[in-house]
């Protein structure tokens, strides 16, 4: 294979997309399953120098991540003969597909949207903080909006993944649906992932601890959240395809 060619092109897509992928997921489960926790039990002032000279290190390889992860999808878009054919994208393997690009994309705006411009506002306190200044009133609820997006994310991550690799792995042996049945599946794939990041963006039961956000109160609740999400979607995938 040459890699100066459509062939290389997509190939090198793919690499980049893997690694980058590696990269924005890895670092997602990190903040959920090991710093959140950890800088819980830390004392203020450790957590403070946390929050200064770890998190901006973090959060840089975090969103650049995104950014990659999502320029190489759509590179290997671009490059790849398949998401060319005619009618591909009315078929389980176009379903497939979209389904992780939806919830990727989801995941790229909290990113970049949400949890980005509150987390810069959390850093800036802990400097001025360290700089002996009063601490902002408005980190705390910046730090929350930026894990409710974060939490989110995790479980949206887990049936992106799982549509990802259904792609190339499972799609194929379903037969193609009718019309109606395949906007019912994007239909109710909209407003189920619609909901969610409407919950996470406080528009539906604020943004404060209450039992529409009892799935996010931990990382643990999250996880199987994430789990539940992607057998509902598989379960619809199944009946409709």
């Amino acid at each position: 294979m040459e890699i100066f060619t459509q062939q290389g092109g997509e190939f090198l897509s793919r690499w980049a997309h893997y690694l980058s992928g590696v990269t924005w997921i890895g670092l997602l489960y990190y903040f959920n399953f090991v710093q959140v926790p950890a800088f819980a039990d830390f004392e203020a002032g450790t957590r403070t120098e946390a929050i200064r000279k770890l998190a901006p290190r973090a959060l840089w390889w975090f969103r650049y991540g995104a950014l990659l992860t999502v320029l190489s999808g759509l590179s290997i878009l671009a490059f790849s003969e398949l998401y060319r054919v005619d009618g591909i994208w009315k078929t389980p393997v176009g379903y497939s597909i979209s389904t992780g690009i939806l919830l990727a994309l989801v995941m790229f705006g909290n990113v970049w949207g949400v949890i980005w411009p509150n987390q810069k506002i959390v850093i800036a306190n802990a400097e001025g903080v360290a700089a002996g200044r009063e601490a902002n009133p408005n980190a705390a609820a910046a730090g929350r909006k930026a894990l409710l997006a974060s939490r989110t994310n995790t479980v949206l991550s887990i049936p992106m993944l799982f549509f990802m690799a259904a792609t190339s792995h499972f799609a194929g042996v379903f037969d193609l649906a009718e019309g109606g049945k395949r906007a019912i599946y994007a239909i109710v794939t909209l407003l189920l992932v619609g909901a969610l990041e409407l919950n996470a963006l406080g528009v539906i039961g604020g943004t404060a601890p209450g039992p529409t956000k009892k799935y996010l109160d931990t990382h643990k609740d999250a996880i199987i959240a994430g789990f539940v999400l992607a057998a509902v979607f598989y379960a619809l995938f199944e009946i409709i395809f």
